[in-house]
């Protein structure tokens, strides 16, 4: 038997499995979301305008993004809690980079991506070397990354910053037959990880590590580099999404970019399906759970709600979705 055998054996044995190409969760957020942008058409038509859509999507965008590196760092029973101290860091460093060197924008994007893979690596090592685990590891990281962002911003604002990257704004060089760039290619990025972790076996060897790594490391799985993989690749997202969040904004930076992105990112993943406790989960549950979680904040302000409604919202889908998960993994256990 192959490795790869071993691992969807392995996988099976514990009642894990590889998710269908839609799985019913994904297609009751579908309904969900449908459901929803009908509610909203009708409450607030201005909803449903161009501007009010494009905005929708951008700034689904990068949360989708770092979800999708999320979904494989959650998959493999792991979690990072730093994803928004880190987006700080590779926001600032390039936002400071742009005002001062003046950098064209595929070496401005490709600094933001060096720097989260770099920060993705740091907490990879430690995890996977250090075998502490990973909420530990990247609760001390957050800290040290936000800190490292802090003394960037030296408590003043990144001013006047160039347009560089307005092909990753709101306006019309961002998007590309009407589509805001920043979504399509985060829909690229998604589709490609789908097919990494269904079609490959390295993604499948992730799924063997959440079920059961000692299981995994048996049947020939390097699990160290498997893990070390699923956090470099969550860093150089970060990278991305940093890009997407400069250029979202104005010409000006503050302290506050990134603040509270790691919980809409573990919300959106979690929503999306992928179980907390490893072995299971999608990136297009996860796609689904980042359009969930951005369509109700956009829908809480177009009706005027207080903001505090949209976290309550949220809060109350991932309860859901954690008691579903829970529920399910009794019932595997029980059968």
């Amino acid at each position: 038997m192959t490795a790869t055998a071993t691992d969807a054996a392995t996988a099976r044995s514990r009642g894990r499995v590889l998710p269908a190409p839609v799985s019913g969760q994904e297609l009751v957020l579908i309904g969900v979301i449908v459901a929803l942008w009908a509610i909203l058409a009708v409450t607030t038509p201005a909803f449903f305008t161009g501007v009010s859509v494009r905005a929708l999507l951008v700034n689904t965008a990068p949360i989708a993004l770092v979800g999708v590196g999320m979904t494989m760092v959650i998959i493999t029973a792991g979690i990072d809690v730093s994803v928004g101290a880190a987006i700080m860091v590779c926001a600032v460093t390039t936002a400071k980079l742009l005002v001062g060197a003046d950098l064209a924008l595929p070496v401005a994007v490709l600094a933001a991506i060096v720097t989260g893979g770099v920060l993705g690596v740091v907490n990879g090592v430690l995890i996977a070397y250090g075998r502490v685990h990973p909420i530990i590891i990247t609760f001390g990281t957050a800290n040290l990354f936000q800190f490292a962002g802090l003394q960037l911003f030296g408590s003043q604002t990144v001013n006047n910053i160039p347009h560089t990257l307005d092909v990753f704004g709101l306006g019309p060089a961002g998007r590309t037959l009407g589509i805001p760039n920043t979504f399509a290619i985060t829909v690229v990025v998604a589709a490609v990880a789908w097919w990494y972790l269904r079609h490959t076996a390295g993604g499948r060897h992730l799924y063997a590590i959440g079920g059961d790594p000692q299981a995994a490391r048996l049947a020939g799985v390097r699990v160290r580099r498997r893990t070390l993989l699923a956090y470099l690749i969550t860093g150089l997202l970060v990278g991305l999404a940093a890009c997407f969040t400069i250029a979202s904004g104005t010409t000006t930076l503050d302290q506050s970019v990134g603040i509270g992105k790691e919980l809409a990112v573990i919300a959106a993943v979690v929503i999306g399906g992928t179980s907390i406790m490893g072995g299971r989960g999608s990136v297009l549950g996860t796609f689904l759970g980042a359009l969930l979680v951005q369509t109700v904040t956009s829908g809480v302000t177009h009706l005027g709600w207080p903001s505090q409604l949209s976290d309550l919202f949220v809060g109350i889908f991932i309860v859901i979705a954690v008691g579903s998960d829970l529920l399910r993994e009794r019932a595997r256990r029980q059968a």
